[in-house]
């Protein structure tokens, strides 16, 4: 497809996003939750036809050679698709967040002032492997009040479709243009450059992806994006640690799942705690095959381990390795964190309140935890009903990017004839 022809397709899709844009904005939250169900039961009634769509798109990733973590997050469950569901129906569980007042107080002139919550408009989501994202962002975007155009990954284009068409049945039974959801349905590339520089029909880009799409995007779009890199996340264990807990914490946070933004890539350990606590942890994850590089220290008490490079610190593997460093303190921890951290999701395990509100305080990451798994990072278990993204910048959203990451205030005004003298 020449790009001529990508452009105007993009084009039109931006026209049709606007239009449906000032329709959602000011839906019902009756009309949109309705939708949302009615999504939730097309999912459900439909899972046999996901996971056959899912199961060609998974075989095809095969053949071509695709990398074992984007395997893992292309490949959808019976459990992936009630996840699914389940997501949008938790997302019309919860107050819609558009046209909610706060704030509002009389001023010295006799107005009052206050911040209404509003739709952001048109958000463009790009993504790679995880079809579950457009049920997902389908959702948030809805409840939100937002239209949505969405680029999934060439390696997903089947099971998005089948997605698709399970949002696009519960925006006609609500009543809703269809066009409140788009799904972009070529896998040219070019695709991609459209809607990150279409300032006049997209108003925030969000990509979720490896480390090479996201750095592209946000080096070329003319469209502001809401991003992270990468998920270095760390799980430091405290000198006043339970040792239970840390083992149960470490083990989790580093095998539940390997291949997401959320796992532990890198351990760190009290030089107190460590005799004691390595050489465990060690064990249980030699024999799920995790592969340990470790620092001078942690390869004197585990034999298996191999030496880490400077390049281990700061590498999100999204696979079975685990950099191991042993620090003399919560400060060098900290230290560590801040100088190879992605500012993701960084956890201490401590029995220590002053320690753990320390760590909370000067731990600059977008989620930072007291004893729990990193793999809680995510906006289904913050109670968001799913998310958009995690976003680890600091303007606008951070963290896991729900309802009220995916809308802005406007100032409003209330008034009674009032004159400014």
């Amino acid at each position: 497809m020449d790009n001529t022809n990508i452009h105007s397709i993009m084009q039109t899709l931006g026209r049709a996003a606007r239009e449906a844009s000032r329709v959602i904005a000011k839906a019902s939250a009756a009309t949109k939750n309705q939708a949302l169900l009615a999504m939730a039961e097309a999912i459900r009634r439909d899972e046999q036809v996901l996971l056959a769509a899912n199961a060609n798109d998974v075989a095809l990733a095969k053949t071509k050679g695709l990398e074992s973590a984007m395997v893992d997050r292309l490949t959808l469950t019976s459990k992936g698709v009630a996840s699914m569901a389940a997501g949008l129906e938790q997302i019309a569980a919860l107050p819609d967040p558009v046209g909610a007042v706060t704030d509002l107080n009389y001023r010295p002139s006799g107005i009052q002032v206050g911040r209404m919550r509003v739709p952001l408009g048109v958000i463009g989501i790009i993504y790679e492997a995880r079809p579950n994202v457009t049920a997902d962002a389908a959702g948030l975007c809805l409840k939100a009040g937002n239209a949505a155009i969405l680029r999934g990954g060439s390696e997903a284009m089947q099971s998005n479709q089948a997605i698709a068409a399970c949002v696009q049945e519960g925006l006609r039974v609500a009543g809703l243009p269809e066009n409140t959801v788009q799904v972009v349905d070529t896998a040219d590339r070019a695709a991609v450059g459209e809607l990150i520089v279409m300032q006049k029909y997209v108003d925030v880009i969000v990509p979720r992806g490896g480390k090479g799409l996201i750095e592209r995007i946000a080096s070329e779009a003319r469209v502001p994006v809401i991003k992270h890199l990468d998920g270095v996340c760390h799980v430091y264990i405290d000198v006043r640690a339970n040792l239970e807990k840390a083992i149960s914490i470490a083990d989790n946070a580093k095998t539940q799942r390997y291949g997401t933004c959320n796992t532990m890539e890198t351990l760190l350990v009290h030089a107190g705690i460590a005799q004691q606590f390595l050489p465990a942890v060690s064990k249980i994850l030699l024999e799920k095959a995790v592969e340990l590089r470790g620092d001078a220290a942690a390869c004197a008490l585990v034999p298996e381990m191999q030496p880490a490079t400077e390049e281990d610190w700061q590498t999100e593997y999204l696979a079975p390795i685990l950099s191991v460093r042993i620090v003399a303190d919560i400060d060098q921890a900290i230290t560590h964190i801040a100088t190879y951290g992605s500012q993701h999701t960084d956890t201490i395990v401590t029995e220590d309140y002053a320690r753990a509100r320390q760590f909370l305080r000067e731990v600059d990451s977008s989620s930072v935890m007291v004893n729990a798994s990193t793999r809680f990072a995510d906006g289904f278990e913050y109670g968001l009903g799913a998310e958009i993204g995690i976003s680890t910048d600091k303007l606008h959203a951070r963290g896991p990017v729900g309802l009220e990451g995916l809308t802005s205030q406007k100032f409003i005004v209330l008034g009674d004839g009032h004159i400014r003298e």
